[in-house]
């Protein structure tokens, strides 16, 4: 057995020990495919909570009303009269939701499933009905994202106290001895009486502000988990192992920074001349309670940082790591409501000429008012569905659009043939991809007194190849020239129904003004209006500084023009066409 896999085990199997003794922690993550690791977790999960306890799996494209509940169709048109049907969230009061593929799920379901955990009850008013239901319940979050950039949403996320990812882990490694089902259960019993203090609430606090986490939650979560923790061990207060144990599984895989050392720590913290004006007994219990409470946070610290997976930090320092959610398997750029096909996004009341019937909603329209309709209607008419032309209901959908990259490429002076070089690199890579994520790539090149389309968007690789191999450098740095082209083209595409992303690829040193004249100051004030356009058009903008390393005195060209655009600024002086490919690829996912 490897110890880091059975280290992972070992928390994963933990945290469901302690979500199936107080249920109010929410709820756990589990990053991991579908398989045998994942099928055993499952199963020690559902032995540990009371048999008495429902169940219930939501799909990631599940209705709204299945989720909240609504009418039911069937029964309304054999009743002659509404009648509603429970939602799976009303189901599973009391127990656990279960929400299959948890990274695919769309953000409006999860605003509502996180809508109904804060209220502890189902309240919606659909279809003509008004309907309210208790459901107090947890979350089993079934993460099989591929990588950083897939993950639930972050509202849920933040409600549940566990994060796991058994990753690595193999059947070998599941040997790992676990509670008994009894032991949980008389450990439920328990926990309401377990006592804290509050030096364990400020060492918790202060932890998860040593390790730069923002949410409230987090804390209390921890907390909670600590009180689980000792209901498990058969202790009556929460002690230090205990809390080691919360913040090695709540608090460090929120953790965004590394925990100050308490040395420098205690360096930062300003003499407070109040505390000599307090009371003798005053100070002397607050010096108590401060020699107590480093030791504790300490405590906590140490635990959570020994627990942060090695790469988190590193990516989140890099500052280029993928966005936290992003759509993945097809088209990446901005989403638009289609009346043909894309993903359903349900149906509005409209006219047969606006797009396909959906005949479900038109039925559930129609169904409350069949009573009404039928009197005065002999035997044979009353037997029929009466539709009226305001029951119509229209599907929609929503599809995304395809995304044009148009890079816009700095060519003159010196350094242009190294510049020439990462770019056609990342254009390579990036039409290695088009097939999969719908892109077309396109390039400007600036050099002398104008801008130059010298790739219209494309995704064929021969054909950038072969107009790449000849493309020439060197002459003035015309940037203003370069943006106004790269706008041109956005607005081609745009009228193709695409989406443009410009990537402006500079140094920043302005010499060519937008008439052709020579002259610094005049041709980067030109750069900067032509980049007040691309603001005011609206398109989408990446722009990668590729000057040097150097001491910062004050801001960047490249950056001004950044801001100008109001595009992302990245800063690569040593990028190379991986690092380009992979900066492009992200914003292309965010735009």
């Amino acid at each position: 057995m490897s110890d880091p896999a059975a280290s992972v085990w070992r928390n994963a199997c933990t945290g469901a020990a302690l979500f199936a003794i107080d249920p109010a922690l929410g709820g756990i993550s589990v990053r991991a495919g579908a398989g045998p690791v994942r099928d055993a977790w499952l199963d020690l999960f559902r032995s540990y909570c009371p048999p008495s306890a429902p169940v219930r799996r939501v799909p990631p494209g599940v209705a709204d009303d299945r989720l909240l509940g609504g009418l039911d169709l069937p029964a309304t048109l054999r009743a002659g009269r509404p009648v509603a049907q429970t939602g799976l969230l009303a189901e599973a009061d009391g127990g656990v939701l279960v929400l299959a593929m948890a990274e695919r799920l769309s953000a409006g379901t999860a605003a509502r499933i996180a809508s109904t955990i804060d209220s502890r009850e189902v309240a919606a008013e659909r279809d003509g009905l008004a309907l309210r239901a208790p459901a107090r319940f947890g979350m089993v979050a079934l993460d099989e994202g591929c990588d950083e950039s897939e993950r639930p949403p972050a509202s849920l996320l933040d409600r549940m106290a566990f994060r796991v990812a058994l990753d690595g882990v193999s059947r070998a490694d599941l040997s790992e001895r676990m509670p008994s089902p009894d032991r949980i259960a008389a450990a439920r019993a328990a926990c309401q009486t377990v006592r804290s203090t509050p030096a364990d609430i400020e060492a918790l606090v202060v932890a998860a502000s040593q390790l730069g986490i923002a949410s409230l939650r987090a804390p209390l979560l921890c907390l909670r988990a600590a009180r689980a923790a000792c209901a498990l061990r058969g202790g009556e207060a929460v002690e230090d192992q205990d809390l080691a144990l919360a913040a090695a599984l709540v608090l460090a895989p929120r953790a965004t920074q590394c925990p100050v050392a308490g040395d420098q720590q205690a360096e930062q913290q300003p003499p407070d001349d109040a505390e000599s004006e307090k009371p003798e007994d005053d100070a002397l219990d607050e010096s108590e309670r401060a020699s107590d409470l480093p030791d504790l946070t300490d405590l906590v610290l140490a635990a959570a940082a020994a627990a942060i997976p090695p790469g988190l930090l590193a990516q989140i320092k890099s500052g280029l790591a993928t966005p936290a959610r992003s759509e993945r398997g097809g088209k990446s750029g901005a989403k638009a409501t289609a009346g043909k096909r894309g993903t359903p996004l349900g149906a509005r009341m409209g006219a047969l000429r606006e797009g396909r019937l959906g005949l479900i909603d038109t039925l559930r329209a129609a169904a409350p008012w069949q009573r009404l309709r039928r009197q005065g209607l002999d035997d044979e008419s009353a037997r029929r569905v009466i539709v009226h032309p305001e029951d119509f209901r229209i599907k929609r959908y929503r599809e995304r659009r395809e995304t044009s990259a148009i890079f816009v490429v700095d060519a003159s002076g010196s350094s242009a043939m190294q510049r020439l070089a990462e770019v056609k690199g990342a254009i390579e890579l990036l039409l290695g991809e088009c097939y999969v994520r719908r892109d077309n790539v396109a390039l400007v090149a600036f050099r002398g007194k104008a801008g130059e389309i010298v790739l219209p968007p494309t995704r064929s690789l021969a054909r950038a190849k072969r107009t790449l191999a000849g493309l020439p450098g060197g002459g003035g740095t015309p940037i203003a020239a370069g943006i106004e082209t790269a706008l041109a083209l956005a607005d081609s595409v745009r009228r193709k129904g695409q989406s443009p992303l410009i990537i402006l690829m500079t140094d920043g040193r302005a010499n060519i003004g937008r008439d052709g004249a020579p002259g610094r100051a005049r041709a980067f004030e030109d750069a900067l209006d032509a980049g007040r356009k691309v603001r005011a058009a609206g398109v989408a903008a990446l722009a990668i500084d590729t000057s040097g390393p150097g001491p910062r005195s004050e801001t960047p060209p490249t950056e001004r023009l950044g801001q100008a655009m109001n595009a992302r600024y990245v800063k690569l002086p040593y990028s190379d066409a991986a690092r380009v490919s992979e900066v492009v690829r992200a914003a292309t996912q965010a735009a």
